[in-house]
């Protein structure tokens, strides 16, 4: 049974800076390719970012250059790290893997 996890959302102020963790179970982790998605109230889901499981990486054109995704095949955990937060990446980010979605973790951005 695949299982995902994430962790670290929070509130910040405007640039700012956190690190999402999702912690994944179930499956051969090093296997897949990955991506974490985001989500605001009213609006469309979007893709944030994506790893492959060689390592090759993509970002949504809004976030290049201030989120980073990265990925511990050994702790079976995919990351994100993000910098500069902006109102406009308020949202419930999650992680997405092997066809399932955890629940996600909230990131408000204050100005």
């Amino acid at each position: 049974q695949v299982q995902v996890l994430e962790s670290g959302g929070g509130l910040v102020l405007v640039g700012g800076s956190l690190r999402l963790s999702c912690l994944v179970s179930g499956i051969d982790f090093r296997l897949w390719s990955m991506e974490w998605d985001r989500q605001a109230p009213g609006k469309d889901p979007e893709l944030v970012a994506r790893i492959t499981d060689r390592g090759l990486t993509t970002y949504l054109h809004s976030v290049e250059g201030r989120f980073t995704i990265s990925r511990d095949n050994a702790e079976s955990t995919l990351y994100l790290d993000m910098k500069d937060l902006k109102p406009d990446d308020t949202a419930n980010y999650y992680c997405f893997v092997a066809a399932h979605r955890g629940p996600g973790t909230q990131v408000t951005v204050s100005t």
